[in-house]
């Protein structure tokens, strides 16, 4: 009997996302790669570019556009700036549901400030002027500020993020579906080095 070599395996392709383990553009890798990649956090959109452009990740995810706040500028302007070092190579649309979320035990009205990444702020304006007391102060990374709130003991803040970052971080969801329309979503471009 003949013994044929086995292909070797496939390495899981790596993939920047700006934020931290819990974000949006988390879900985006794991939605574009279901069968797995490894997710690579970076604070900026900038880092995350960077990333791949001196070949630390195959991929990043960007997200260029949300359903309530349209155009993501931030990430279109890091874009931008990389220029050609980049190549558009697919994209990934990823529903956002935006929950409140604070340390376990914390009632709504002992709430202050709330943190999130400035886009998700503005995507729940009616939910934040309904709940005027509430000071939003922009974080950089939804997940980030979920991150922040749980390593904390200030009964005063919360975060905006996903019910994923609330589960990551061991927070309590005071309120869910805080997005000013339900059929929310956001697109990512998944670009490569050319």
């Amino acid at each position: 009997m003949t013994e044929f070599p086995l292909d070797p395996p496939r390495r899981r392709p790596r993939v920047a996302f700006q934020g931290v383990l819990g974000a949006f553009s988390e879900l985006a890798v794991q939605r574009r790669w279901p069968d797995g990649a490894d997710a690579v956090p970076c604070m900026t959109f900038p880092e995350a570019l960077q990333t791949v452009v001196a070949g630390g990740a195959d991929f990043a995810v960007i997200p260029v556009e949300n359903a309530i706040i349209g155009p993501v500028m931030i990430a279109q302007e890091a874009l931008d700036a990389v220029g050609d070092a980049v190549t558009v190579r697919g994209e990934v649309q990823v529903p956002v549901h935006l929950c409140l979320m604070a340390l376990p035990g914390v009632r709504l009205d002992e709430l202050r400030t709330v943190l999130s990444h400035p886009a998700a702020l503005a995507q729940c304006r009616i939910f934040l002027a309904r709940h005027d007391w509430l000071e939003p102060l922009p974080h950089a990374d939804t997940a980030g500020a979920a991150r922040e709130i749980a390593a904390g003991t200030d009964r005063t803040r919360a975060a905006v993020a996903s019910d994923v970052a609330a589960t990551r971080y061991g927070l309590s969801v005071l309120a869910r579906f805080i997005e000013d329309m339900p059929a929310n979503w956001t697109r990512f471009v998944v670009v490569s080095r050319p």
